[in-house]
C-alpha cells in the first residue's frame, strides 16, 4: 500500500523563496534580506513570480520524501524527473526472503477475478523461481570461495550477495520498492503538472497527488496553484484530454 511522508524540508520555505526574490528586485543585501519579511510581504512576492513565470528563486527550497509501498513500474518513471535525489532499497543487497515479497497488483487486475488470480500465480511463480535461482547459486559461489579459502560463514555470506545479484533478474516490474527522493519546490511544480494529470498512469498519479498534498500543508502559498495544468487554464492535452477539467479542480480544492 502506497505510504508517502515528507519527512524534512527547507525550514520556512516560502520566506527563503521571497528572500531570494528580494535580492533580484531590492538593493538588499546579505545583512538585510530577511528583514520585513512578513507573512503579507512573503505571499506578496510569490505572487509576484507567480505572475511573471520567475521561477528560478523557487528552487531554493526543497522537500524530501520517504515512500513505499511502490512498484518498481513507477521507479522507472518517476527518476525521468532527472532533477531530484534518489535514494533506493537494493536489490542487489536485500534479498526477498520466503514468504516476504510484496508486489502492487493494478486495480483494474485486481477488480477482475480472473486476471486476478492468473496476477497472483504469476507473482508466486517469479518469487519461486527467484529464491531457486538465489539458493543454486548461492550453493554453488560458497563453494567456490571456500576453495579459495574463505571460511564458511563468510563464503555463504559473500556468495548470498552474489547470488541475488544475478536471481534478481528474474522479479517483475510490479516487485514493491521503498526510496526517499529529494526535490526543490521548481521540479515539484514540474512534477505536479505532469503526474497529477488524468493522462498520468494511475500508480504514479496518486504519489504525485499524495505528495502534492503534503507540500500544500508545509508551504500553502508556494504549492496552492500547483497541479495538473488544468487547474489554471485550458488543458493542454487537446484531444488527448480526460474531458474531466471539474472533476480535477475538485480533487485539487478538496486537498
Amino acid at each position: 500500500m502506497l505510504n508517502v511522508k515528507l519527512i524534512a524540508y527547507t525550514p520556512d520555505p516560502e520566506k527563503v523563496i521571497a528572500a531570494a526574490a528580494k535580492i533580484c528586485y531590492s538593493a538588499s543585501d546579505a545583512e538585510t534580506i530577511m528583514e520585513g519579511l512578513t507573512p503579507e510581504k512573503t505571499d506578496r512576492f510569490l505572487g509576484m513570480l507567480t505572475d511573471m513565470g520567475h521561477e528560478s528563486p523557487i528552487e531554493h527550497a526543497s522537500f524530501t520524501f520517504a515512500i513505499e509501498g511502490v512498484s518498481r513500474s513507477l521507479l522507472a518513471q518517476l527518476t525521468r524527473h532527472r532533477i531530484a535525489s534518489y535514494s533506493v532499497q537494493s536489490q542487489r543487497y536485500v534479498k526477498l526472503k520466503e514468504g516476504v515479497f510484496a508486489f502492487v497488483t493494478p486495480p483494474e487486475i485486481a477488480r477482475d477475478p480472473v486476471a486476478n488470480e492468473k496476477y497472483q500465480q504469476a507473482m508466486a511463480d517469479c518469487h519461486r523461481n527467484y529464491l531457486e535461482l538465489a539458493d543454486a547459486l548461492q550453493a554453488r559461489h560458497t563453494a567456490e570461495l571456500m576453495e579459495q579459502g574463505l571460511p564458511e560463514k563468510e563464503a555463504r555470506k559473500k556468495a548470498e550477495k552474489m547470488a541475488i545479484e544475478d536471481a534478481r533478474y528474474v522479479l517483475p516490474n510490479a516487485c514493491e520498492t521503498k526510496l526517499v527522493v529529494t526535490m526543490n519546490a521548481r521540479s515539484l511544480q514540474n512534477f505536479f503538472r505532469l503526474r497529477c494529470c488524468n493522462r498520468a498512469q494511475w500508480e504514479i498519479r496518486e504519489l504525485a497527488w499524495t505528495m502534492l498534498e503534503l507540500c500544500r500543508r508545509a508551504a500553502p502559498t508556494l504549492f496552492g496553484k500547483a497541479g495538473p495544468a488544468c487547474l489554471c487554464g485550458a488543458c493542454p492535452e487537446g484531444k488527448m484530454s480526460c474531458g474531466k477539467t471539474a472533476e480535477v479542480r475538485e480533487r485539487s480544492l478538496s486537498l
